[in-house]
């Protein structure tokens, strides 16, 4: 039985290539997302082998969405494809449970070979990745501390792409009354009270790329 693949990027032509590229090694393309909320949506429902995420993705990116696909999906493995190979990147990403962390100046054989690892339960980094950052991660280094919880980071990185309240509120399924709360905590927690800050805070975490 082939091994099920979601595939997460915000570029039609790019899941079309990984796409083309990755049926005739024999895994089995069952369903594709635009964005990180539908990647969680599609994982929960179908419950694939493999999720490969892009990390800069909109509305959520790949690294909250792997989170979220780990909480709400636990037998889909993931797998991060990015050109991000700063320290906060990797870390984050093998905190948030992702399992093979590919890197997207690699040959297409990387992006295999990961993903047969990860479904066989072990953890694939491609070699780009620093040797000296994964010992960090193994002797316990964490990323730089966010103070946000799940859903403020949500929040504010549709904040950084220029939604509104009420839109914001429409994309999570929230009221919008618990929008504008979350997105008060978060600049109160963040002692950043103007939306320029806001962004530019988003673009450090990696939250955006805006």
């Amino acid at each position: 039985m082939p091994t099920r693949l979601l595939l997460a990027d915000d570029h039609q032509i790019v899941r079309e290539g990984i796409k083309w590229l990755l049926e005739p090694a024999g895994f089995q393309v069952v369903a594709e997302a635009a964005d990180g909320l539908e990647a969680v949506r599609l994982a929960k429902d179908l419950s694939p082998d493999v999720a490969v995420l892009d990390v800069s993705m909109p509305v959520m990116n790949g690294i909250e969405a792997a989170r979220a696909i780990h909480d709400n999906a636990p037998r889909t493995r993931t797998v991060v494809l990015t050109m991000h190979t700063e320290e906060w990147c990797v870390l984050a990403a093998l905190e948030a449970g992702v399992r093979g962390f590919v890197i997207k100046s690699q040959a297409v054989g990387d992006l295999i070979r990961a993903i047969e690892e990860v479904v066989r339960g072990q953890v694939y980094l491609s070699p780009g990745v620093s040797r000296a950052l994964v010992e960090a991660y193994l002797a316990g280094t964490k990323a730089p501390r966010d103070p946000l919880t799940p859903r403020e980071r949500q929040v504010l990185q549709l904040i950084a792409e220029g939604k509104a309240t009420k839109e914001i509120a429409g994309l999570l399924g929230l009221s919008v009354k618990s929008a504008e709360s979350h997105r008060t905590r978060l600049m109160d927690k963040l002692d950043i009270h103007q939306t320029a800050g806001l962004v530019r805070y988003a673009i450090r975490r990696g939250l955006t790329s805006a």
